[in-house]
């Protein structure tokens, strides 16, 4: 929790410095590229996909603005480092990654590693997961062509969502906050991310012809 008369940003900044530092990032890279587990760029784990680099999972984690009590829905777990990290900065993550090897191997590392509040879904995450909604906070790590307005309705009054908006090249990474049922949003930096892939998201086709 804040501290009184603390800055708010500051403290979710510090908090996210100490959940990653707390993470062996080097146990969720292959073994290939275990070397550059903390160089701070993006790094293959199969399927198409990425781990992220380290300034943008940061970014992102102090971007929720979280407090410790939330609920988070993440939209692509990939390797489950970013799980991993909201795990150590929230009572609970749920999880959804489209790529079955993906979320199987996700699943198993996470338990492995002790992670026991992360739950790794297998399904579309342009969808959300509504069956565990609503959600305190929405963290979307692929970008979608627009925000999808049913991953909007599962987010919580006051909750707030952070994701890539743009297209398949070049995003935009958004923060939002639901207001009286309508999301007020800023732009925080360019960023790029793979697609987000799905009903609500890029199709297959989209993403070979890009």
């Amino acid at each position: 929790m804040a501290v009184p008369n603390s800055d708010p940003s500051t403290d979710a900044l510090d908090a996210a410095r100490l959940a990653m530092a707390s993470v062996p990032r080097h146990e969720f890279v292959p073994a290939e590229f275990q070397s550059d587990a903390y160089a701070d760029k993006p790094l293959p784990i199969g399927e198409g996909q990425t781990i992220s680099q380290p300034y943008m999972v940061g970014a992102m984690s102090e971007a929720l603005e979280l407090t410790g009590s939330e609920r988070v829905l993440e939209i692509g777990t990939g390797s489950g480092y970013q799980a991993a990290v909201l795990s150590l900065l929230v009572r609970e993550v749920i999880t959804v990654e489209s790529h079955t090897s993906l979320a199987l191997s996700a699943q198993e590392r996470l338990t492995d590693l002790g992670y026991t509040n992360v739950h790794v879904h297998n399904g579309d995450g342009s969808s959300g997961f509504p069956d565990a909604a609503p959600y305190d906070a929405i963290l979307v790590t692929a970008a979608a062509p627009e925000i999808p307005n049913v991953i909007v309705g599962q987010l919580r009054e006051g909750g707030r969502l952070v994701i890539p908006v743009g297209s398949q090249e070049n995003q935009e990474l958004v923060q939002a906050r639901k207001i009286n049922g309508v999301l007020q949003s800023r732009v925080l930096f360019d960023c790029r991310f793979v697609p987000l892939l799905g009903r609500y998201g890029w199709t297959r086709l989209d993403r070979k012809s890009s």
